[in-house]
């Protein structure tokens, strides 16, 4: 299994578009409309997005925005066997909104359908057989290489359902868990990954009233999509080109990176552009140079829901072996979940207990 493409509802696709184009990297590659809905497709390497806007109160991205902010509405999933997929997750229980469909374009064949996801979420299923390329015919490099995980927040309590639930219907298993608590908030987080193509899915839910998970949960009005990683080989250079575009990121104290050094016998040769660009590092101790490397925008809608995160995961050579970065690092999600505390009190949306 590997990602497809993700689905945006949005207040206009082409005001969307230009802004993925201008503060991300990407390319616009292709436009067209029905008569209640707008549809821009954007694209680097093999991450695509749909933004689709309505035009008429009959479109479904009406429906969905009349309950929801702008953020993603459907994340595509590409599989093996989309018959035994929709078998199983019909099986299970999952609704089948739409039958499986084929259709022959330019991409090449493929056969798709769709399901019903957590809350008001739903996946597409992709059967791709052929030519399936993103790329447009710009010969410019894209910035990302491909959607690294997708986040889902859900509701106090339903954590472990959510959990069953992707086991049952997609064959999502769970991996590395989390539980940060600070003096002021506290979250819970499963990761989940599936065997075949290693997607990996993290689910949170907030352990405590005052969580950036229950803030997302309220601005959002109920479970969904928090943030989406991008992939991508070189991240110190990625961040200088997207700053210089005016993509604004989460900030982190210089305290982060002394204390790194403090606990650090290697640092690479890039440490000091790295410290300066302020992306999070962690690593496993026996294998430091497979350095795990994250930074996170801020919110890029009005509400303080859905970010970005780009990601670089770099190789250590051991015993001969090439040995990438997995996982999640233990001391970077308490980074990033500290780094959201700061802007809900910026906000004023971080009140004690």
């Amino acid at each position: 299994m590997e990602f497809d493409r993700i689905q945006f509802y949005v207040e206009n696709a082409k005001v969307s578009c230009d802004w993925f184009v201008s503060q991300l990297g990407f390319q616009s590659i292709a436009g067209y409309a029905n008569s209640h809905t707008d549809t821009e497709v954007v694209s680097s390497g093999n991450v695509c997005f749909v933004l689709s806007s309505p035009l008429t109160s009959a479109s479904p991205a009406a429906s969905w925005l009349k309950f929801h902010p702008p953020g993603i509405a459907d994340v595509g999933f590409r599989v093996k066997n989309i018959e035994l997929a929709v078998a199983r997750a019909a099986a299970e229980g999952a609704k089948i909104l739409e039958p499986i469909q084929e259709d022959l374009n330019a991409g090449g064949y493929f056969k798709r359908a769709k399901i019903s996801g957590w809350g008001d979420l739903s996946h597409t299923l992709v059967e791709r057989i052929g030519s399936h390329s993103l790329l447009s015919a710009s010969d410019k490099l894209p910035l990302f290489t491909r959607i690294d995980h997708v986040v889902l927040n859900v509701e106090a309590g339903d954590l472990s359902s959510a959990v069953s639930w992707y086991q049952k219907i997609l064959g999502f298993e769970p991996q590395q868990n989390f539980d940060i608590q600070t003096e002021k908030s506290a979250l819970r987080s499963q990761v989940m990954v599936h065997a075949e193509g290693g997607v990996q899915f993290p689910i949170n839910e907030p352990a405590s009233a005052n969580s950036q998970i229950q803030e997302f949960l309220s601005a959002n009005r109920g479970p969904g999509i928090q943030h989406m990683a991008l992939q991508t080989n070189n991240i110190v250079g990625v961040v200088a080109d997207l700053r210089s575009c005016g993509l604004p990121f989460l900030p982190v104290p210089p305290t982060y990176y002394s204390q790194l050094q403090q606990r650090q016998n290697y640092l690479p040769a890039d440490w000091q552009a790295i410290a300066a660009s302020e992306i999070l590092a962690d690593w496993q101790e026996d294998t430091p140079a497979a350095m795990l490397l994250q930074i996170f925008t801020q919110p890029i809608f009005a509400e303080p829901t859905f970010f970005f995160e780009m990601i670089e995961r770099r190789v250590s050579l051991v015993n001969g072996k090439q040995v990438q970065a997995g996982g999640f690092g233990a001391g970077n999600f308490r980074a990033l979940f500290e780094a959201i505390e700061r802007e809900q009190m910026m906000r004023g949306s971080l009140r004690d207990d």
